[in-house]
């Protein structure tokens, strides 16, 4: 298998899983490479161990599908047709330009090839590379985390967070919840909870939902998801969870821990209806905003950009030749579309390994799928946005940066006062964003209160990296995906 072309995945979620069974297929060398222990990503989160029966299960719709890839995926691995390196944190994916001639000849070709470095294993003080024709990108998204006072206690923690809990080790956050934010990830979350025994006091949601019945277009086409929604809705009734629409979380409560919520209502502009407040006794706040892509990898090599999101082809390769991309971090529009997004770009990044001219007809179907998907998402977009004027909750001495505690009111000044008017500006100025995440949670709120919109950050690396580790990047002997 050393002798074929060899196509780095990075990301085992769905996308990344599609991606890699596609180009195994088609005869191409795969190495797979992932932060987490097994495969599957978010979505398709497992416990490590099978629980007892005696332990809280919470339903899984996909299951089956996801258990078919996981299947194939092992019998890809026994052939020798993939490479899965699990807990490998990849930092950094490298350039390498083949212009001497015996190099190029060895390669049939100009063609360049990149290294993959990564961090290895749960403490990530050791780096390995891996070396590939063609890299594809399946590295997902992160929650946006907008602030508001006492968000920084115990017990409030990001809608994908409780949800990550519930599948990977189906352990409850706490015995009373409630679920706040806006987008569709609420309604699993929710469910999910209630499923798992814990009382979920309310789902909060800021948006209106009833707004999406004027897509009629995007819902015909979709109606698969519509009965999905359908289903959260009949459990959150089944569970008696009170939704409440046009409503955002105004402050988190608590001494030690999180003991309560204010709630209140939103008027046309986003702002809180005075005299609308209520208090909901919880021990557990799980809330979330949406998701936004991890650009980081395709920033670096040089692909371009539309928004927040990688722009692709119908083929899903980006600008930059040799780099192909798929799932949310193409944009955000869930596992169907990851799926679909995959399998296109795992066809196409093989075909163009092996020299075969890709024909679009033999995915034509996921195609107008994925059409269908986009457009779906695109919708959703439009009505599940955060409050227009969540800035307003933000108080002074709220903390907006957690790494390095920087308030509201510090942020307020550097753009009133010193002239900051975007989120590098006020983190030279206030620390924002220079800590351990590097302007991951903080960045949305920092470009809010700043007045502006949300930036790629153009960092240097994917993660943070040992000096070590730099300092010998690039003497690594060894390639994992080559060792049989």
């Amino acid at each position: 298998m050393t002798d074929r072309p060899h196509l780095a995945v990075i990301g085992a979620g769905p996308a990344g899983l599609a991606a890699t069974l596609a180009a195994a297929a088609q005869g191409v060398r795969v190495t797979l490479l992932d932060s987490a222990a097994r495969a599957g990503g978010q979505f398709y989160r497992r416990p490590a161990a099978e629980p007892p029966a005696a332990r809280p299960r919470t339903p899984h719709h996909h299951r089956r599908t996801g258990r078919r890839l996981d299947e194939a995926l092992a019998r890809h691995v026994e052939a020798g047709r993939v490479t899965h390196l699990t807990d490998h944190h990849v930092w950094f994916v490298e350039r390498r330009s083949h212009r001497r001639a015996e190099d190029a000849a060895e390669r049939g070709g100009p063609r360049d090839s990149f290294t993959v470095h990564a961090l290895l294993g749960p403490d990530q003080d050791d780096s390995v590379e891996v070396r590939a024709d063609a890299v594809l990108l399946a590295t997902g998204g992160y929650e946006k985390v907008l602030p508001f006072p006492g968000w920084t206690l115990p017990g409030v923690l990001t809608a994908g967070g409780a949800q990550a809990m519930l599948k990977g080790s189906l352990a409850v956050p706490g015995r009373t919840a409630v679920v706040a934010g806006t987008g569709p990830l609420l309604l699993p979350v929710a469910t999910g909870l209630a499923a798992a025994g814990v009382e979920v006091a309310a789902l909060v949601e800021s948006a209106d939902p009833r707004a999406f019945l004027r897509r009629t277009r995007a819902l015909a086409a979709q109606p698969g998801k519509v009965a999905e929604a359908a289903q959260y809705a009949a459990r959150l009734l089944r569970h008696r969870v009170e939704l409440l629409t046009r409503h955002t979380v105004v402050k988190a409560h608590g001494e030690e821990r999180l003991e309560a919520v204010t709630v209140a209502a939103l008027d046309a502009d986003g702002r809180v209806r005075p005299g609308t407040e209520r208090r909901l006794a919880c021990d557990t706040l799980a809330v979330g905003h949406g998701l936004l892509p991890h650009t980081d990898l395709a920033e670096t090599l040089g692909c371009r950009l539309e928004g927040l999101a990688v722009h692709v082809d119908a083929e899903q390769r980006t600008d930059a030749p040799g780099v192909w991309a798929a799932g949310e971090t193409t944009g955000i529009g869930g596992v169907d579309l990851a799926l679909a997004e995959g399998h296109i770009a795992g066809r196409s990044a093989a075909a163009r390994l092996t020299g075969a001219p890709p024909d679009p007809r033999e995915w034509a179907p996921v195609a107008k799928s994925r059409a269908g998907l986009r457009e779906f998402f695109a919708a959703l977009d439009t009505v599940y946005a955060p409050p227009a004027c969540w800035t307003d909750l933000v108080t002074d001495d709220t903390v907006v940066c957690r790494c390095e505690e920087v308030t509201g009111g510090a942020i307020r000044e550097a753009v009133a006062r010193l002239g900051a008017g975007d989120p590098r500006t006020v983190k030279l100025m206030t620390r924002a964003g220079m800590g351990w995440c590097q302007g991951r949670m903080c960045g949305p709120a920092v470009a809010g209160l700043a007045g502006c919109e949300l930036a790629p950050s153009r960092r240097p690396f994917a993660r943070p990296v040992p000096l070590g580790v730099l300092a010998h990047a690039g003497e690594a002997d060894d390639d994992p995906s080559e060792q049989r």
